[in-house]
């Protein structure tokens, strides 16, 4: 990274430490901000807000290069320090997109007193999820700085912002919500996709944007005058107008005619000298570079080469001079206001004086020099992410040095910037020769970053180019397994698809058929062929064993475990998940499948949901702990199921949307997301939340439309469940098809892994709905899995139940409430309580109103109102009336929210309160936002104000 950046609250070197406007070497000072009021004035109310501590402000700038943005951020800047708070600018560079996050950490880092610690980001550099960890790392660093003191955030120049930088600022502020932090963003008009994606999502978010239009008559006139310290006549403010009310330009052109001394003064009165037209922007940076000696003409031309900022080091090198030779040079290129520098850098002062710098060089010649710098960058120890996007522009094809220094980048970047590291791998593939075997290798590392970057139609219709043109078949079935396991994030259908294309290939070595079989099994069960799994594990199996493959051994036995799942038969399901696991203990690396989780699910479904959330969260703290971002959000995907399963609905609402929260860092992964969003449309089921159905029903279209027979059930449900709550009679008769049609069949039927309570739901709505057939076939399949798994109460609850539904047996729901007695399906033996307390009723029994008084606490406590509210309407109906509970909240809050609160208003992080209660960043995010909303704060200090009210009330009131 390049030092750039503010200091935090002291004046940067060069800069006066009156008004910490930059002055130039020869003493021109720029003028003052002229016809730029309006957002002024906004920049300054924001201020305003953020020093009373109302939270988050951003504001996005949008202009033509030269319109004055850079100037704008620098008196941000000024105000903010002025008002006494810190500040940090850094900003975008063409030559530096391949450094994840490099503009906002050189920000944070440019200080005497940098928020983050560099010893600690280089231990995090370490780590494979970078992005994960350093944006957790910057998130919790602003925080505890934000605690102190308002923030102030300046990023200039967004459009030349890496990925890894724009997914922080697309995070950070509303991550950030409950701080003083300001952030304020400039960007040129046009800016590329990924950018304008990026500012449209802070837009919508509440962000405020000021375009800069060209200046009016008037500021031009004021900028005239304050440059020359006079009037302007009529001749010069036509002159003037050739400036197009850019700022820059405009300064460059005045400054360019007082220099040729064609402005002269009468009185305090300025005129232009004769008829000479104007010299043009970039005449006047020639001009300009004309006045200086040779040496220092060839310093800047060579600078403009290299990149926005240069080493003088690295200059003297590429000049072949000692640094100490170039001093008087360099002094002339700061005197020419050229540039800028700090004794170690030297720095355009302007972009756009750059490019017209650059342009004056051949373009032979700057290739050459650029190939040069980038061997040197490379000789001293530069990262080759850093230089490689001089490399690529500037090598021939064939170039053995370009191709290997650009396989090797890609490699570093792919876990942290994949969409750079594909372009890098693409610009090798580039310099490569048909026919070779380095191309092959390189379509296949290429297809496999552009899969990992979310760019699924590039990388096909690259991978079907590439597999078209491949002779050795080791090296096809090598692509092939390597599109396979990309695209199981993404789609299984794929990854089966290539798996079957590989194993068709002859001579395939017994450890690359191992693998493709293995893949194969997991991308079957998880997409939903569950038959097909089952037909591929005896040959998976044998081919793992006899190559000693425990990886792909470990696999297939987890998959054998989900094969005996849909086969009703639990206890050899338990017993191969624990094969599966022993196995796996005895590997350095990771399996092909993920066993620990399966077993988790399983555990669930056999009514240990309790138990399975404490398995999930050892390993959840364990992959906090080694910040494997990957594995995190898995986790974190199968607890909010297993949380929505034992009824704890806020929690898992939290842990859904803190696993949908981490798209900003690790991108789309259609699996992980679906069941996140199912979990939130469950969830907000239960809590009467339109909106959130309304959500529920439109994900279901989407995932109705995958191609993975999985997700179509899984969608399907949502969708008979979205339908049912929205009373959508024919919606719920579509929805509920699917289950019908695959209830005799082996494989989901429902949301996978099944929860098996939820037949009992099925029957429930189809016969709201009139389908009383699909509610006797429900019944029947889950008879058919208690028969088969006799040792487990919550099968024989789930049998039950749906059976009473259908015939009115009140003692079979007796028996069911007894067989979920003290389980951890919580709103499933809620859901038996209120039916047996509603047919008590009916027939004038005195225990209904016991019975749904315990429906109600376990509704309660789940956090399901909506359920609460029909319960308590029950209760009325038959002449009894309870009032507002609450279960185990305080002051409206669930029990996780009340200790995320608690630690938050004591001071705490996020991150803080997220290792004290073994819980991820996104998750006490997600409580705290909930929170907030509860609590009607904006900021931390109004939540510790507010909550410090709150708890004294409660100890000083009646019931303390």
């Amino acid at each position: 990274m390049r030092d750039a950046g503010s200091d935090g609250g002291r004046p940067d070197k060069g800069e006066d430490a009156g008004d910490r406007r930059p002055r130039a070497a020869d003493g021109w000072e720029p003028p003052r901000i002229r016809g730029r009021d309006d957002v002024l004035a906004l920049v300054q109310k924001s201020l305003r807000r953020l020093e009373s501590r109302h939270g988050p402000e951003v504001i996005v700038i949008e202009g033509v290069p030269g319109s004055g943005k850079t100037r704008l951020l620098e008196e941000v800047c000024v105000l903010a320090r002025t008002a006494g708070m810190r500040a940090f600018k850094g900003g975008g560079d063409p030559e530096g997109q391949l450094v994840p996050m490099a503009p906002l950490l050189d920000a944070l880092l440019a200080t005497d007193a940098p928020v983050l610690d560099r010893s600690a980001l280089r231990a995090g550099a370490t780590v494979a999820d970078q992005r994960f960890w350093l944006l957790r790392e910057i998130q919790d660093r602003l925080e505890r700085a934000a605690l102190e003191q308002p923030l102030v955030i300046v990023v200039d120049d967004v459009q030349w912002c890496d990925e890894a930088t724009l997914a922080a600022l697309r995070a950070l502020p509303e991550r950030l919500s409950g701080h003083a932090v300001m952030w304020v963003l400039a960007s040129r008009g046009e800016a590329p996709d990924h950018v304008e994606r990026t500012l449209g999502r802070l837009k919508e978010a509440g962000a405020r944007t000021v375009a800069l239009p060209p200046l009016d008559s008037g500021a031009v006139a004021d900028v005239v005058a304050d440059l020359l310290s006079a009037t302007p006549g009529p001749d010069v403010l036509s002159a003037a107008r050739g400036a197009e009310g850019r700022p820059l330009l405009l300064v460059e052109l005045v400054r360019g005619l007082r220099e040729e001394g064609l402005i002269v003064m009468e009185g305090d009165r300025a005129r232009l000298l004769g008829g000479r037209i104007p010299l043009r922007f970039r005449e006047s940076v020639d001009q300009r570079l004309q006045q200086v000696s040779p040496t220092a003409q060839e310093l800047v031309r060579v600078a403009s080469a290299l990149g926005r900022e240069t080493p003088i080091g690295q200059l003297a090198e590429m000049m072949d001079r000692k640094p100490a030779e170039l001093h008087p040079a360099v002094r002339e290129a700061l005197a020419s206001d050229l540039m800028t520098g700090d004794g170690v850098h030297l720095r355009f002062r302007h972009d756009l004086i750059r490019e017209a710098v650059k342009a004056s060089i051949p373009t032979t010649v700057r290739r050459l020099l650029r190939r040069r710098a980038a061997e040197l960058q490379l000789r001293h120890g530069v990262p080759e992410v850093e230089v490689a996007l001089l490399v690529a522009e500037n090598a021939e094809p064939g170039d053995r040095w370009a191709i290997d220094v650009l396989r090797r980048a890609a490699a570093e970047l792919s876990s942290v910037e994949p969409h750079m590291a594909a372009e890098i791998s693409r610009s090798a593939l580039d310099l490569t020769h048909d026919g070779t075997a380095e191309r092959g290798l390189l379509l296949a590392e290429t297809v496999h970053l552009l899969w990992q970057s979310g760019r699924a139609a590039e990388a096909r219709t690259m991978g079907g180019e590439a597999l078209e043109g491949l002779l050795d078949p080791e090296a096809e079935g090598r692509i092939r397994l390597g599109l396979a396991m990309a695209s199981s994030q993404h789609s299984f259908t794929e990854a089966v698809r290539q798996c079957r294309d590989g194993l068709s290939l002859p001579a395939l070595s017994p450890g690359l058929r191992a693998r493709l079989l293995a893949v194969l099994c997991v991308a079957l069960a998880s997409s939903g062929e569950v038959q097909e799994a089952e037909r591929t594990l005896r040959p998976a199996l044998h081919a793992a064993r006899e190559t000693q493959d425990l990886s792909a051994e470990a696999s297939v036995l987890s998959i054998e475990s989900v094969v005996r799942f849909y086969h009703f038969d639990m206890d050899l399901a338990l017993r191969r998940i624990e094969e599966s696991l022993e196995i796996a203990s005895r590997l350095d690396g990771p399996t092909l499948s993920l066993p620990h989780l399966w077993r988790s699910m399983l555990l669930s479904a056999v009514g240990e949901a309790d138990r399975a959330v404490e398995l999930v969260d050892t390993q959840l703290r364990q992959a906090l702990t080694d910040g494997e971002a990957d594995l995190t959000r898995t986790l974190l995907m199968t607890r909010c199921r297993l949380l929505l399963d034992a009824g704890r609905l806020s929690d898992a609402r939290a842990e859904a949307e803190a696993v949908l929260s981490m798209v900003d860092e690790l991108g789309p992964g259609d699996l992980v997301d679906a069941t996140a969003r199912y979990t939130l449309g469950r969830v907000a089921r239960h809590r009467g939340d339109p909106a959130g159905v309304r959500a529920a029903a439109e994900q279901a279209r989407r995932m109705l439309a995958d191609d993975s027979v999985l997700m179509r059930n899984t969608g399907a449900w949502l969708g008979a469940l979205s339908a049912d709550a929205a009373g959508d009679r024919e919606a719920v008769e579509h929805c509920t098809r699917y289950a019908a049609e695959s209830f005799e069949h082996l494989g989901p039927s429902l949301a996978g892994p099944e929860d098996p309570t939820d037949h009992a739901l099925y029957v429930r709505i189809t016969l709201r709905a009139g389908l009383r057939d699909r509610a006797e076939a429900a019944t029947r399949t889950a008879e058919r899995r208690a028969a088969a798994g006799p040792r487990y109460p919550v099968l024989a609850a789930a049998a039950a139940h749906a059976r009473a539904l259908l015939t009115g047996d009140v003692p079979l729901l007796r028996r069911t409430a007894d067989l979920l007695e003290g389980g951890s399906h919580r709103i499933a033996r809620a859901s038996v309580l209120e039916d047996l307390g509603v047919a008590l009723a009916a027939a004038g029994d005195a225990d209904a109103v016991g019975r749904l008084d315990q429906a109600l606490e376990l509704y309660a406590e789940a956090g399901a109102d909506r359920d609460v509210d029909r319960v308590r309407r029950r209760l009325r109906d038959i002449g009894v009336r309870r009032g507002s509970s609450e279960g185990e909240r305080r002051f409206g809050l669930t029990a996780s929210e009340l200790k995320v609160v608690r630690l938050i208003a004591q001071g705490a992080t996020n991150r803080a309160a997220a290792e004290a209660l073994f819980l991820s960043p996104h998750t006490v995010s997600s409580h705290l936002r909930h929170a907030f909303a509860k609590l009607g704060v904006n900021s931390r200090v109004e939540l510790a104000r507010v909550f410090a009210e709150l708890e004294d009330d409660d100890r000083t009131g009646p019931a303390g």
